[in-house]
């Protein structure tokens, strides 16, 4: 039987996988352009979850991560500085201190038990203290929302979609008339509004 830190700690690193998987095969500009009114892009989701990584499994349990980019240091006075790449900033540099962060985070959870306990320090003082595996359940919970909004800005720029490399969840495109689909959804839709 599996425990429960060790299954916890799959479904985590599944969702990182897969938000990382949302950007293979496409182009620097595909990885970095903004595909919604506030900015969201592949890139800078992937940079977003580094730098919550590294909050959550860091500082939160005292174990700081090691030779941190300079951007770490203005997250709290540069707005938004972590959800966009700049220009001299590598795709690799970027997937590549996402999985070293992994490595620290992974650390951080293999070394703890469930029940041990930390502070966030930028969450309200009456629920600052929490402990491995809330921060498991809390971290899982965020990089599925963030690899969900992936899901979207991928499909937008070239179609694709799916799960991860091994499950895409969907029928085959074969197998399944995806604007037939599309255009029952805009009837329902319509229908329901009296359009």
């Amino acid at each position: 039987m599996t425990d429960l830190k060790t299954t916890l700690q799959h479904y985590l690193q599944s969702a990182r996988e897969a938000l990382l998987w949302k950007l293979d095969g496409l182009g620097e500009y595909d990885l970095r352009r903004p595909l919604t009114p506030t900015g969201t892009n592949l890139l800078g989701l992937v940079k977003h979850s580094a730098a919550t990584d590294v909050e959550y499994f860091g500082t939160v349990f005292d174990r700081p991560f090691p030779d941190p980019p300079a951007w770490f240091a203005l997250i709290e006075s540069v707005p938004n500085i972590e959800m966009w790449a700049a220009a001299d900033e590598t795709s690799a540099s970027i997937t590549d201190l996402y999985r070293r962060v992994w490595d620290h985070s992974n650390a951080t959870i293999d070394a703890l038990d469930l029940d041990a306990t930390g502070t966030v320090p930028w969450w309200p003082a009456d629920r600052s203290t929490v402990t491995l595996g809330q921060i498991l359940v809390h971290m899982t919970a965020e990089t599925n929302r963030h690899a969900g909004h992936a899901d979207i800005v991928r499909e937008t720029i070239d179609g694709a979609a799916g799960l991860n490399a091994r499950n895409t969840n969907l029928p085959p495109a074969d197998q399944y008339d995806w604007t037939a689909h599309h255009a029952q959804v805009d009837q329902a839709a319509r229908t329901a509004a009296g359009i």
